[in-house]
């Protein structure tokens, strides 16, 4: 068939998050290094065309939103023009034990840094 497979969908969705995450300054192996670990809780895909095994492929990420308990990723991915699938991940802020935390208590300035992936302007202040 020649076709990718759509199980690879969310292992380029994971490359494309880490490799945006890396573009500030931030490698996923620190994060964690430093207690931080970001699971994945919910996924979408929605498949408008296809890709060949020798297709090269641009993962276009951005984030849309940062709460003090999640971050929402987006996804293109992109093959030459055209847009052939488009998805999300939602992730929620846990320690090393995988417990939920509430990023702006745990770690103001990985908060506010994420905040800024999300096109905030300002760093919320506690009150």
């Amino acid at each position: 068939m020649g076709v990718a497979h759509h199980s690879v969908y969310p292992i380029w969705f994971e490359a494309g998050r880490t490799a945006y995450i890396r573009g500030f300054g931030v490698p996923y192996g620190r994060l964690e290094e430093e207690g931080l670990y970001l699971p994945l809780i919910e996924m979408t895909c929605t498949f408008k065309s296809f890709s060949r095994y020798e297709d090269e492929l641009i993962i276009n990420t951005r984030v849309s939103d940062v709460t003090k308990s999640k971050i929402i990723f987006h996804y293109d991915v992109v093959n030459g023009e055209r847009v052939i699938a488009s998805g999300a991940t939602i992730h929620i802020f846990a320690n090393r034990r995988l417990k939920p935390v509430n990023l702006y208590k745990y770690r103001p300035d990985l908060y506010n840094l994420f905040r800024g992936f999300a096109g905030y302007d300002t760093p919320e202040t506690r009150e």
